[in-house]
């Protein structure tokens, strides 16, 4: 395991922050245990709070216009600049023009570079000849380990018996890993043991222990690295309860996700994250978004184990209106809604009662 922090880490998000192409900064901004973050990257907020334009939370984050900026700020501190984070999540994970030439300006100004898309740094002709002539280390998350080391499904997810729950959502970029985050660290406090799998860029450089980039891995092997990697936590610390992230949505055209995390961890139960106000899948207008009833039957169709609860994405919500959507959908679903970012993730812990008692586990307050 690396010791963390690793370094002081500048988050890129030129563009994107405070939309769902900005969820990779928000959570560093929020949560990360891997950098000390130092400020974001965006010129269309440039003089903000990072913390309080997300949450409503000062976190003493400033975004700055450029690196060069951010840089200057940095050096004046006790904690100067050693990494950018590329914090942007677009669809379909490149990396745009205006980005590269802010990518190698962090170069030439000596940042070690982390990025989770699908453009690999690393193997650009022109970025990665500049790193290493400024003995700069360039890390792409989301290369995938090499076939040889990928494992196909070999039914060991059965001598796990962590109580299993999966954060499905019922669209892409709506909160699922915040709200694992959230639940692994309320049933922590409960004195419960919990681990959480991650299984995106996010929550690796959030610093997550056990993880997979599920979008990268070649379909034969995906269900059994989804597998080993729950499997490898269980080996290693026996957690009492196993968060797992979802990707995606069930039933996202684009982002399908869910069915191969349904199969592989065969959960004993799901939390599903809904923002209210989305009429259609994100960044696809004429797809409208399947009703929450339908998609609370789609996963309970599949994985033949219940939606324990509903967790809220509080976007274009005002929060006055917050507690009496949660208790709209709590009456029509039957399940407790809580969003977790206003209230935490107690509810939750509450929700899962009655299977922690049937596996025997017991709070410790």
């Amino acid at each position: 395991m690396s010791k963390f922090p690793e370094g002081n880490a500048i988050v890129y998000c030129e563009g994107a922050f405070g939309t769902p192409n900005g969820k990779t900064a928000h959570g560093l901004v929020r949560f990360t245990k891997r950098y000390n973050v130092l400020s974001v990257i965006d010129s269309c907020h440039a003089g903000k709070d990072a913390g309080k334009m997300l949450d409503g939370k000062s976190k003493g984050i400033p975004i700055f216009s450029s690196i060069d900026e951010a840089c200057q700020s940095a050096a004046k501190s006790d904690k100067p600049a050693t990494h950018l984070v590329i914090g942007l999540a677009p669809d379909g994970g490149r990396l745009n023009e205006r980005a590269r030439d802010d990518v190698r300006r962090a170069i030439e100004l000596g940042l070690n570079i982390d990025c989770g898309l699908h453009d690999f740094i690393s193997e650009d002709p022109v970025l990665a000849p500049l790193a290493k002539a400024n003995h700069v280390t360039i890390r792409d998350i989301r290369k995938p380990p090499p076939m040889s080391e990928q494992h196909f499904f070999s039914c060991k997810i059965d001598e796990v018996k962590s109580l299993k729950v999966v954060v499905l959502g019922t669209d892409s970029a709506v909160g699922k890993r915040t709200t694992a985050w959230m639940l692994v660290d309320a049933l922590n406090k409960d004195g419960i043991s919990a681990e959480m799998i991650g299984t995106g860029q996010t929550a690796w450089m959030q610093g997550v222990r056990y993880g997979i980039m599920l979008d990268t891995i070649v379909n034969d092997f995906l269900t059994g690295e989804i597998e080993h990697v729950i499997w490898s936590a269980w080996e290693a610390l026996h957690p009492e309860v196993i968060v797992i992230e979802g990707q995606g949505s069930l039933l996202n055209p684009a982002y399908p996700g869910g069915y191969e995390l349904l199969a592989a961890s065969r959960p004993d139960a799901i939390i599903l994250q809904h923002a209210p106000t989305r009429t259609h899948y994100d960044g696809f207008p004429n797809y409208r978004i399947h009703p929450l009833a339908h998609q609370i039957q789609a996963i309970e169709v599949v994985s033949s184990k219940p939606v324990v609860a509903i967790t809220i994405n509080h976007e274009n919500i005002p929060r006055s209106q917050i507690a009496t959507i949660c208790a709209m959908i709590s009456e029509s679903t039957g399940r407790p809604a809580v969003d977790v970012l206003i209230e935490g993730a107690e509810k939750l812990v509450e929700a899962l009662a009655p299977l922690l008692k049937e596996h025997q586990i017991a709070s410790a307050v």
